[in-house]
């Protein structure tokens, strides 16, 4: 075994012959060069924004906060992104496994066996007389191999570099990902609570137009009235009524939604949304922080800021193939006829190679040249992410203020719009107006209702909108799990 030491021992001395790394230090970019202003170009609260992990309970509706707090666990396409994180992560184990030497064994052992024994003579065409021994034996072999390329110039460790880079990028995909998921599923459910208030909506019309159409009726009969006042009367019924099966639809396919995205059958939440709730309204404010926050917290901006510092690592690569390569290995071997004597007679050999690219056509410096234009690209990238979360801050921003300004002016049409239905339905029964102006009015304050349950989805989708905009829903910590947890092949579910 001393000897085995004496041959491996010139493997392990090599690993410090790695020298500096060749490429391009990665250092991140600072906002200004990103464009990054200092405040947003819309006014916005910029006080210090609290934690966006959780930003669903904000919305104080207990069964919204279940089902996209259920997104890190149901959801499919956050499942997918788990197996992308972990397959990042095994190349990650791949390759720092380059930074060690690869040491192999191998042993065998035969017998040689004859059935009969004793010995024959034999003559030699020559006349040279010889005898043979028919008999057993065993022989019995031991080898090691070992082989280390040296990192000289730093092309493994660039490698290596590359390859975490792209851990962490995978991790803020997995999170993007994850935060788009419970985005849809609070946007789904503040959907499909605006149906079931337009279809409560369209039902409270359909039930006084009933009454509408009766007080008609006798009217017509009683003589006071033209069958006109009927006609329109049917036609108004008949209008309302014609909403509700779109409205019944556009629900079914929302709730049908909200069960796929939280990894269930399409019916299986139908059920529990039933009950009719109110549409979520969400906090009055929200802090929004400084446009820098955004390089910290969204996930896609974090991942392209990793995805240039891999592609800034592969430059090293590429640029390690235009120098020397030292291989160094040894191997050692030992055979006998009984596993007692292995050991007395051991050969073995060592041996270091070094290899240089003389022509290759420009082909390895056409990769270094390749390299470098992807890491401009990425870079490219990574500032376009950054510009493009800006915008959706101010527009999401923007898109809530519009929405409460609408819904604030909605309130007050809809208080006006019963004002007028209920003194145009006492005047019709009174014969003080004509059906006409009743139609109107009904007409009026369905459209009213609508428009202000609209507007508070509105609203509500503004809030959400805004939330995703921040990078909320998220957290290292959610990370890490995925990336440690093991997943169960045959089930696809976490151990």
């Amino acid at each position: 075994m001393k000897a085995s030491k004496r041959l491996m021992l010139p493997l392990f001395v090599s690993v410090p012959l790695a020298g500096c790394a060749v490429g391009p230090d990665y250092h991140a970019a600072p906002p200004s060069t990103l464009g990054v202003p200092d405040s947003y170009s819309v006014a916005a609260d910029e006080a210090h924004r609290p934690d966006l992990t959780q930003w669903w309970d904000s919305f104080d509706d207990p069964l919204m906060a279940k089902l996209v707090g259920s997104a890190r666990s149901s959801n499919l396409d956050v499942a997918q992104a788990v197996t992308r994180l972990r397959q990042a992560r095994e190349a990650l184990v791949s390759s720092r496994a380059a930074l060690l030497p690869s040491i192999s064994a191998s042993g065998s052992y035969s017998r040689n066996e004859n059935l009969v024994g004793g010995t024959s003579t034999y003559t030699l065409p020559d006349g040279t007389v010889t005898t043979i021994s028919r008999g057993s034996g065993d022989s019995f072999s031991i080898g090691a191999d070992a082989s280390y390329q040296a990192d000289i110039f730093g092309g493994n460790r660039r490698s290596v570099e590359a390859s975490r880079a792209n851990l962490e990028a995978s991790g803020f995909d997995y999170a993007g990902v994850l935060l788009s998921v419970q985005v849809e599923i609070a946007r789904n459910y503040v959907l499909a609570r605006l149906y079931q208030a337009q279809l409560e909506n369209a039902r409270q019309a359909l039930a006084i137009q009933d009454d509408n159409l009766q007080i008609a009726g006798w009217r017509v009969q009683a003589g006071l009235v033209s069958s006109v006042d009927q006609e329109q009367a049917r036609q108004q019924r008949a209008q309302t009524a014609a909403t509700i099966p779109s409205l019944q639809s556009s629900y079914n396919q929302a709730v049908s939604r909200l069960g796929v995205l939280t990894g269930q059958a399409p019916g299986a939440l139908k059920q529990e949304m039933s009950a009719k709730k109110p549409i979520p309204t969400g906090p009055d404010t929200v802090a929004v922080g400084i446009p820098a926050d955004l390089l910290r917290q969204r996930p896609d901006i974090r991942s392209a800021e990793r995805s240039l510092a891999a592609a800034t690592a592969r430059i090293g690569v590429a640029e390690a193939q235009l120098y020397p390569a030292l291989n160094l290995g040894g191997s050692i071997d030992t055979n006998a006829t009984s596993f007692t004597s292995l050991t007395d007679i051991i050969t073995g050999n060592v041996f270091a190679r070094i290899a240089q690219t003389i022509f290759d056509g420009g082909r390895l410096r056409a990769q270094v040249r390749s390299n470098e234009a992807a890491a401009q690209g990425a870079f490219f990238n990574y500032k376009q992410t950054v510009l493009t979360g800006l915008e959706d801050v101010e527009n999401a921003i923007q898109a809530l203020r519009s929405a409460r300004e609408r819904e604030t002016q909605y309130r007050t049409a809809f208080e006006a719009a019963n004002n007028s239905a209920i003194l145009s339905r006492s005047q019709y029964r009174a014969g003080l107006t004509d059906f006409t102006t009743l139609n109107q009015a009904e007409s009026a304050l369905l459209s009213s209702a609508n428009s202000l349950a609209q507007a508070r989805a509105d609203a509500a989708n503004a809030i959400i909108q805004l939330y995703g905009a921040l990078g909320g829903g998220w957290d290292v910590g959610d990370i890490a799990a995925a990336r440690a947890k093991p997943i169960n092949f045959s089930t696809g579910q976490d151990n």
